[in-house]
């Protein structure tokens, strides 16, 4: 698997960047501001970090938490009404990233396998 071409990485990365501008540009409602920028930016340097070293299975499940974390954020940052664009931004954003990275696990894991001398 070659630097910089997993999409599931890619995505992630946007996914954090969509969090991270948002928060920038959506009227902040209850602590989503600083939820979704740090949430955001932390995704931002995991899946940057997975591009750049693919096989590193431990990033993947980081990538994963982060995602989860982008989920829950509307309820622990006091956000969460159903018409609260920054909720449905974390929700969806979160939800996806947690897709994405639970699909990148596998392939992470087998080639971290093949780098490893038998």
């Amino acid at each position: 698997m070659n630097k910089w071409t997993r999409w599931e990485d890619w995505v992630a990365v946007v996914v954090g960047l969509v969090a991270a501008v948002a928060a920038l540009f959506i009227p902040p409602m209850g602590a989503s501001m600083p939820w979704m920028l740090i949430v955001g930016v932390l995704l931002i340097v995991a899946g940057v970090i997975n591009l750049a070293m693919p096989g590193m299975v431990a990033m993947e499940y980081v990538q994963l938490a982060l995602g989860a974390v982008l989920f829950v954020a509307p309820w622990l940052g006091g956000f969460a009404r159903m018409d609260s664009t920054a909720a449905w931004i974390c929700w969806i954003g979160g939800a996806v990233a947690v897709i994405v990275a639970a699909l990148a696990i596998r392939p992470a894991m087998h080639m971290h396998d093949r780098s490893l001398p038998h």
